[in-house]
């Protein structure tokens, strides 16, 4: 998908704010005709608002293959949930704003979960270096280990330790994506890996 810059009535400043406004209005018209099947009303609210919410996307994502991708998701539930949209609950570039963000979420979750069932896969899979039988069942029973050692921990715990640890994430990012406060974070990932080092029974 080619994202294509804000519009230039959209990048001016407006002291009076009728403006912005005007061009809140013009997305609640536009939603509302989407919802009634009007594809040339669709069309324009994307081109209004694509550049923002591809740009909210790829905040998250990081990578623009995935952020295009999401993007056209969250365009395609725009489509099917414009009817359910209501004025009350924020603006409509706001509405869609947060729908982007969590479509971004869950595509990081989606992605970490993937990155940690290969992990666990290889793991179970790997042949060792000698073919030596006992090795092979240390193997299987430490991989059983760690596995009843992640059900041990809460759900924070186990989400923050599977971001940072195989999804790559910085623990400010693993804040920010799970929307907790930084020490939060901190707290919950230091807890979660003395809990799972219990389980597994390691010495300290």
């Amino acid at each position: 998908m080619s994202v294509p810059p804000p519009p230039p009535g959209e990048q001016g400043s407006d002291p009076g704010g009728s403006g912005a406004a005007t061009a809140a209005g013009e997305l609640v018209d536009l939603l509302r005709r989407s919802a009634r099947g009007h594809e040339d009303a669709f069309a324009t609210l994307y081109d209004r608002t694509s550049a923002r919410i591809y740009g909210i996307v790829l905040r998250v994502l990081r990578s623009p293959e995935q952020a295009a991708e999401v993007t056209q998701e969250v365009y395609v539930e725009v489509w099917r949930q414009a009817a359910r949209y209501s004025p009350e609950k924020g603006s409509v570039l706001a509405w869609m704003a947060t729908m982007a963000h969590r479509r971004a979420i869950d595509r990081v979750r989606s992605v970490s979960s993937e990155t940690a069932r290969d992990a666990r896969y290889a793991l179970e899979v790997a042949a060792p270096a000698q073919d030596h039988v006992w090795t092979g069942v240390e193997q299987r029973l430490d991989v059983e280990r760690v596995r009843r050692g992640l059900t041990t921990l809460t759900g924070i715990q186990r989400e923050a330790i599977v971001l940072s640890y195989f999804g790559g994430y910085s623990q400010s990012q693993v804040a920010a994506l799970l929307d907790l406060p930084l020490g939060t974070v901190k707290t919950r990932i230091r807890d979660g890996l003395i809990r799972l080092r219990d389980a597994l029974g390691v010495e300290r």
